[in-house]
Protein backbone atom coordinates (compact mmCIF):
# COMPACT_ATOMS: atom_id res chain seq x y z
CA UNK A 1 0.00 0.00 0.00
CA UNK A 2 1.43 3.46 -0.87
CA UNK A 3 2.63 5.54 2.06
CA UNK A 4 0.43 8.53 2.85
CA UNK A 5 1.22 11.75 4.64
CA UNK A 6 -1.28 12.45 7.41
CA UNK A 7 -2.07 15.88 8.82
CA UNK A 8 -5.04 16.71 11.02
CA UNK A 9 -7.63 19.49 10.96
CA UNK A 10 -5.88 22.70 12.02
CA UNK A 11 -6.39 24.32 15.40
CA UNK A 12 -4.42 27.17 16.91
CA UNK A 13 -2.55 24.83 19.22
CA UNK A 14 -1.43 22.78 16.19
CA UNK A 15 0.43 25.67 14.57
CA UNK A 16 4.20 25.30 14.81
CA UNK A 17 5.84 27.05 17.72
CA UNK A 18 7.42 30.25 16.51
CA UNK A 19 10.13 32.00 18.48
CA UNK A 20 8.72 34.08 21.33
CA UNK A 21 8.68 37.62 20.00
CA UNK A 22 6.48 40.55 20.93
CA UNK A 23 4.04 42.75 19.03
CA UNK A 24 4.17 43.07 15.27
CA UNK A 25 6.67 40.25 14.79
CA UNK A 26 4.41 37.88 16.71
CA UNK A 27 1.47 38.92 14.52
CA UNK A 28 3.45 38.45 11.29
CA UNK A 29 4.80 35.07 12.36
CA UNK A 30 1.36 33.89 13.52
CA UNK A 31 -0.21 34.86 10.18
CA UNK A 32 2.61 33.13 8.28
CA UNK A 33 2.27 29.99 10.44
CA UNK A 34 -1.47 29.95 9.78
CA UNK A 35 -1.01 30.17 5.99
CA UNK A 36 1.75 27.55 6.04
CA UNK A 37 -0.49 25.19 7.95
CA UNK A 38 -3.32 25.48 5.42
CA UNK A 39 -0.91 24.86 2.57
CA UNK A 40 0.51 21.76 4.27
CA UNK A 41 -2.97 20.61 5.29
CA UNK A 42 -4.01 20.24 1.65
CA UNK A 43 -1.61 17.30 1.41
CA UNK A 44 -3.14 15.29 4.27
CA UNK A 45 -3.52 11.57 3.67
CA UNK A 46 -1.99 11.69 0.18
CA UNK A 47 0.43 9.29 -1.44
CA UNK A 48 3.48 10.56 -3.30
CA UNK A 49 1.76 9.70 -6.57
CA UNK A 50 -1.28 11.79 -5.64
CA UNK A 51 0.90 14.68 -4.46
CA UNK A 52 2.62 14.70 -7.85
CA UNK A 53 -0.55 14.49 -9.93
CA UNK A 54 -1.79 17.44 -11.99
CA UNK A 55 -5.53 17.79 -11.56
CA UNK A 56 -6.20 21.09 -13.34
CA UNK A 57 -5.20 22.71 -16.62
CA UNK A 58 -2.13 24.21 -14.93
CA UNK A 59 1.22 22.47 -14.45
CA UNK A 60 0.81 22.67 -10.67
CA UNK A 61 0.65 19.71 -8.31
CA UNK A 62 0.48 19.70 -4.52
CA UNK A 63 4.01 18.45 -3.93
CA UNK A 64 5.34 20.98 -6.42
CA UNK A 65 3.49 23.82 -4.71
CA UNK A 66 5.08 22.90 -1.38
CA UNK A 67 8.51 22.85 -3.07
CA UNK A 68 7.86 26.19 -4.78
CA UNK A 69 6.65 27.98 -1.66
CA UNK A 70 9.60 26.62 0.34
CA UNK A 71 12.04 27.82 -2.34
CA UNK A 72 10.42 31.25 -2.50
CA UNK A 73 10.48 31.64 1.28
CA UNK A 74 14.11 30.46 1.45
CA UNK A 75 15.13 32.93 -1.27
CA UNK A 76 13.39 35.89 0.36
CA UNK A 77 14.90 35.01 3.74
CA UNK A 78 18.31 34.98 2.03
CA UNK A 79 17.42 38.39 0.54
CA UNK A 80 16.93 39.75 4.07
CA UNK A 81 20.46 38.68 4.91
CA UNK A 82 22.34 39.09 1.63
CA UNK A 83 20.40 41.63 -0.42
CA UNK A 84 19.62 41.43 -4.14
CA UNK A 85 22.29 38.83 -4.96
CA UNK A 86 20.10 36.27 -3.16
CA UNK A 87 17.38 36.67 -5.78
CA UNK A 88 19.67 36.19 -8.75
CA UNK A 89 19.86 37.89 -12.11
CA UNK A 90 16.49 37.53 -13.79
CA UNK A 91 17.72 39.14 -16.98
CA UNK A 92 20.32 36.40 -17.63
CA UNK A 93 18.33 33.19 -17.16
CA UNK A 94 19.48 30.38 -19.42
CA UNK A 95 17.39 27.50 -20.75
CA UNK A 96 18.85 25.35 -17.94
CA UNK A 97 17.84 27.97 -15.36
CA UNK A 98 14.30 27.99 -16.75
CA UNK A 99 14.15 24.18 -16.68
CA UNK A 100 15.32 24.13 -13.03
CA UNK A 101 12.69 26.76 -12.21
CA UNK A 102 9.96 24.64 -13.85
CA UNK A 103 11.15 21.55 -11.92
CA UNK A 104 10.45 23.50 -8.72
CA UNK A 105 6.73 23.11 -9.43
CA UNK A 106 6.60 19.31 -9.55
CA UNK A 107 7.73 16.25 -7.65
CA UNK A 108 10.70 14.79 -9.46
CA UNK A 109 11.69 11.11 -9.47
CA UNK A 110 13.06 10.23 -6.04
CA UNK A 111 11.30 13.11 -4.29
CA UNK A 112 8.60 12.32 -1.76
CA UNK A 113 5.82 14.34 -0.21
CA UNK A 114 7.27 13.64 3.24
CA UNK A 115 10.63 14.92 2.03
CA UNK A 116 9.31 18.18 0.60
CA UNK A 117 7.20 18.75 3.73
CA UNK A 118 10.28 18.21 5.91
CA UNK A 119 12.25 20.63 3.74
CA UNK A 120 9.46 23.19 4.05
CA UNK A 121 9.41 22.79 7.84
CA UNK A 122 13.16 23.48 7.94
CA UNK A 123 12.74 26.60 5.78
CA UNK A 124 9.92 27.79 8.05
CA UNK A 125 12.01 27.25 11.19
CA UNK A 126 14.89 29.22 9.70
CA UNK A 127 12.64 32.09 8.60
CA UNK A 128 10.96 32.29 12.00
CA UNK A 129 14.33 32.43 13.76
CA UNK A 130 15.53 35.09 11.33
CA UNK A 131 12.45 37.25 11.92
CA UNK A 132 12.94 36.97 15.68
CA UNK A 133 16.60 38.01 15.36
CA UNK A 134 16.26 40.86 12.83
CA UNK A 135 17.37 44.10 14.45
CA UNK A 136 14.80 46.22 12.58
CA UNK A 137 11.78 45.40 10.41
CA UNK A 138 12.24 48.80 8.73
CA UNK A 139 15.71 47.89 7.40
CA UNK A 140 15.68 47.79 3.59
CA UNK A 141 17.53 46.06 0.79
CA UNK A 142 17.53 47.14 -2.87
CA UNK A 143 15.62 44.87 -5.21
CA UNK A 144 17.48 43.39 -8.19
CA UNK A 145 16.71 44.46 -11.72
CA UNK A 146 13.69 42.54 -12.99
CA UNK A 147 10.74 43.44 -15.20
CA UNK A 148 8.34 43.07 -12.28
CA UNK A 149 10.23 45.33 -9.82
CA UNK A 150 10.16 49.10 -9.96
CA UNK A 151 13.65 50.36 -10.89
CA UNK A 152 15.58 51.45 -7.81
CA UNK A 153 12.99 50.07 -5.38
CA UNK A 154 13.90 48.88 -1.91
CA UNK A 155 11.91 46.55 0.28
CA UNK A 156 11.89 46.57 4.06
CA UNK A 157 12.09 43.36 6.05
CA UNK A 158 8.42 43.95 6.93
CA UNK A 159 7.43 44.11 3.26
CA UNK A 160 9.39 40.95 2.49
CA UNK A 161 7.53 39.15 5.28
CA UNK A 162 4.19 40.40 4.00
CA UNK A 163 5.19 39.17 0.53
CA UNK A 164 6.02 35.71 1.92
CA UNK A 165 2.66 35.63 3.71
CA UNK A 166 0.80 36.68 0.56
CA UNK A 167 2.66 34.15 -1.61
CA UNK A 168 1.92 31.37 0.88
CA UNK A 169 -1.77 32.30 1.12
CA UNK A 170 -2.15 32.53 -2.66
CA UNK A 171 -0.61 29.11 -3.17
CA UNK A 172 -2.65 27.62 -0.31
CA UNK A 173 -5.70 28.63 -2.35
CA UNK A 174 -4.23 27.03 -5.45
CA UNK A 175 -3.53 23.90 -3.43
CA UNK A 176 -7.10 23.77 -2.18
CA UNK A 177 -8.41 23.80 -5.77
CA UNK A 178 -5.92 21.12 -6.82
CA UNK A 179 -6.85 18.93 -3.84
CA UNK A 180 -10.57 19.32 -4.43
CA UNK A 181 -10.03 18.36 -8.09
CA UNK A 182 -7.99 15.34 -6.97
CA UNK A 183 -10.44 13.69 -4.59
CA UNK A 184 -13.07 16.20 -3.48
CA UNK A 185 -11.39 17.00 -0.15
CA UNK A 186 -11.47 20.65 0.89
CA UNK A 187 -9.12 22.45 3.22
CA UNK A 188 -10.61 25.91 3.37
CA UNK A 189 -14.34 25.76 3.32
Amino acid sequence: MPETTTLTEPTTRDLPDAPAVPGERADLLAMLAHQRHFLRFTTRDLTDEQAGRRTTASELCLGGLIKHVAAVERTWADFLLDGPSALGDFTAMSEADLARWADGFRLLPGETLAGVLAGYAEVARRTDELVAALPDLDATQPLPKAPWFEPGARWSARRVLMHIIAETAQHAGHADIIRESLDGAKSMG
